[in-house]
């Protein structure tokens, strides 16, 4: 695994780090700059995947941040979030620990109108890698994450629980842990917003990813063309990204398109699920369906008392994780087939591009399937 923090730098210096890229370090993308949340990392650890907008740090007064809210996200993916959801326990697993996690997450849905999700109320707990209450370590970095991810699933499915597992550190083995405890748990549905260059080893990982019953997301990943494990593993839903952007001159009232930064193409080790079809790729192909993902048109999150602006496919992986849970049927997804029986219920995303490749539908957004948006994005539950 490759790109993210091999372990806890001191808190202090971490702060400091994240302070500055709050007000305004960071790298061009189309028009905004952004930072990458989670720098590089040894072999067999793994970075998150999320892209902070440089300056967009607004404090939490009662006015609009200037992203995408849960009202957005419900509208642009025609979610029946107020209604759906209830008995549903959505994982976020991540690395390090959040000391603001269920703060922050209580400001952000109370913004939004969103019912209170508290462990008094019994809707969120967070438990470390093992199921225990003792915390690891912080990392304000992989704390952002934390959320994103929170902030997202809220957005998406307010109804449902939340259950937050906190790997030790960003340790292959630790992660792969914490995945197994959220699924020994009870989640109907994991996500996973980090990730790594694949490696031949892989396949044997894969049985963390191996949970019948449980609708498990990865991130496709960032950095443009190219494929990242776990979104390799057939085990699960590889979620890519769009940029989304509203139309109110279409009857949807939103237009999307293929991100330049979302991760796809063909596998190098995992064999093709049966379900995927595509000819171009003789092996598994990412990604399978997608949300926005974007810093440019970026979602809002509440991070330490303050509202910023995020993207990067660490926010489609738990915006597609809470359409599961609305669905309510990860007992009959079987990996990442579901989407592809039931694309009536997806909008097709058909222009974009994240590189250059052969075939071009690996890395270009086409009619049907394509590699950086998967078969498209949520209209409804109905392919979930």
């Amino acid at each position: 695994m490759s790109r993210g923090l091999a372990g806890p730098a001191p808190v202090g210096l971490l702060l400091g780090v994240l302070a500055g890229a709050l007000l305004g370090s960071g790298v061009a993308s189309a028009a905004v700059p952004f930072t990458n949340v989670c720098g590089a990392v040894p072999l067999h650890h793994a970075r998150c995947f999320s892209k902070l907008v440089s300056g967009s740090r607004q404090p939490f007064d009662g006015l609009a941040p200037s992203g995408y809210g849960a009202p957005d996200i419900q509208s642009a993916y025609k979610l029946p979030s107020s209604t759906a959801g209830a008995g549903q326990t959505i994982a976020i697993v991540d690395a390090f620990d959040d000391a603001t996690a269920e703060r922050d997450l209580g400001q952000y849905r109370s913004f939004y109108g969103l019912p209170a999700c508290t462990t008094a109320n019994g809707c969120f707990r967070k438990v470390n890698q093992s199921g225990g209450s003792l915390p690891p370590a912080p990392s304000p970095d992989w704390a952002l994450e934390i959320s994103l991810d929170l902030d997202m699933v809220s957005a998406v499915c307010p109804n449902c629980h939340i259950l937050l597992v906190e790997a030790n550190t960003n340790l292959d083995s630790d992660l792969y842990a914490a995945e197994d405890t959220a699924a020994r748990l009870g989640a109907n549905a994991i996500s996973n917003s980090w990730g790594g260059d694949e490696s031949a080893d892989e396949t044997a990982n894969d049985v963390h990813f191996n949970h019948p019953g449980i609708a498990i997301t990865a991130s496709s990943g960032d950095n443009g063309f190219g494929v990242s494990y776990p979104a390799s593993s057939p085990f699960l839903t590889a979620v890519g990204g769009t940029s989304l952007t509203r139309n109110t001159s279409t009857a949807r009232g939103w237009t999307e398109s293929a991100w330049s930064g979302a991760g796809s193409g063909c596998s190098a080790f995992e064999p093709k699920p049966s379900w995927q079809t595509d000819a171009g790729c003789a092996k598994r192909t990412v990604a399978d369906v997608s949300a926005v993902a974007d810093p440019d048109t970026g979602v809002n999150v509440l991070f330490m008392g303050a509202w910023v602006t995020v993207g990067g496919t660490s926010a489609s992986a738990p915006i597609i994780a809470g359409v599961y849970g609305l669905a309510g049927n990860a007992a009959a997804t079987n990996a990442g087939s579901f989407p592809y029986a039931h694309t009536v219920s997806l909008f097709d995303v058909t222009s974009g591009t994240n590189g250059a490749c052969s075939p071009a539908y690996l890395c270009t957004g086409s009619p049907g399937y394509d590699g950086p948006t998967g078969l498209g994005t949520p209209n409804g539950t109905g392919a979930f």
